[in-house]
């Protein structure tokens, strides 16, 4: 209990200096404390020790950075897709229409629309707009992205940051598509990696077919540790194939 009352005042510490909202400002210490190093230990585990509530996409991707990626920010989107009428569409078919009337590119779009799903009453945080719930953590690491899909589609070179866990491959399309069911099912994972030029790629998990917010907030942390372990794995010398 004294380890979450320390935690909930260095949140509300951060608020008083940023302004930002307590889930925000909460998960940029919990993402600070999943970064390698001894300083972030004892971070790491008091963060452990309470489940990260779902953020809203909003909330997790900073207007300036939409904007930088798509050439509009959040409000933006917002008022395009509204104009559009695209509360009555599919989530399929707002992705598409922002990917081929708007050229955003694929995983944007995606981010987009959920972000507008979201914002417009149609899905909760962590929720898919058919009701179920689901998890999603990226990371942007430094090598090239089939370095990066090769370290999920290696079963030996997965165990080394993802061990103990049963992974049953589904599909594998090098270098930008792995899919897998999750222990043994039902849940599984879809992961997408995106080059950032030669020697930086993108990966993004999503986790589906989760039982409801809390196991989708309970999955989001635990995806955001693995990353930030996958990365210190490829990005020291921690990775000697």
């Amino acid at each position: 209990m004294t380890n979450q009352r320390s935690f909930k005042a260095r949140v509300r510490t951060r608020m008083e200096k940023t302004g930002e909202s307590y889930t925000t400002a909460r998960r940029h210490l919990i993402n600070r404390a999943a970064e390698p190093g001894p300083a972030s230990t004892a971070a790491a585990q008091t963060a452990q020790t309470e489940p990260a509530a779902a953020a809203a996409q909003t909330e997790r991707i900073a207007d300036d950075l939409i904007r930088a990626r798509t050439g509009r920010g959040w409000a933006g989107w917002f008022a395009l897709l509204d104009d559009a009428a695209a509360t009555e569409w599919t989530h399929t078919r707002i992705a598409r229409h922002l990917v081929t009337d708007h050229e955003v590119p694929g995983w944007w779009a995606q981010t987009i629309t959920v972000g507008y799903e979201q914002a417009r009453g149609l899905r909760a945080p962590g929720q898919r707009r058919g009701g179920g719930f689901e998890a999603s953590a990226s990371r942007t690491v430094a090598v090239p992205a089939l370095r990066l899909f090769e370290a999920f589609a290696d079963e030996a070179a997965r165990a080394r940051w993802l061990p103990d866990v049963e992974v049953r491959v589904r599909t594998a399309t090098a270098p930008r598509i792995f899919r897998a069911d999750w222990a043994g099912g039902p849940t599984r994972i879809v992961v997408g990696i995106d080059a950032v030029g030669e020697s930086k790629a993108r990966v993004s998990i999503l986790h589906e077919k989760l039982t409801g917010a809390e196991q989708a907030a309970e999955l989001k942390t635990y995806w955001r540790d693995r990353l930030a372990a996958l990365k210190a794995l490829l990005e020291t010398d921690g990775d000697r194939r």
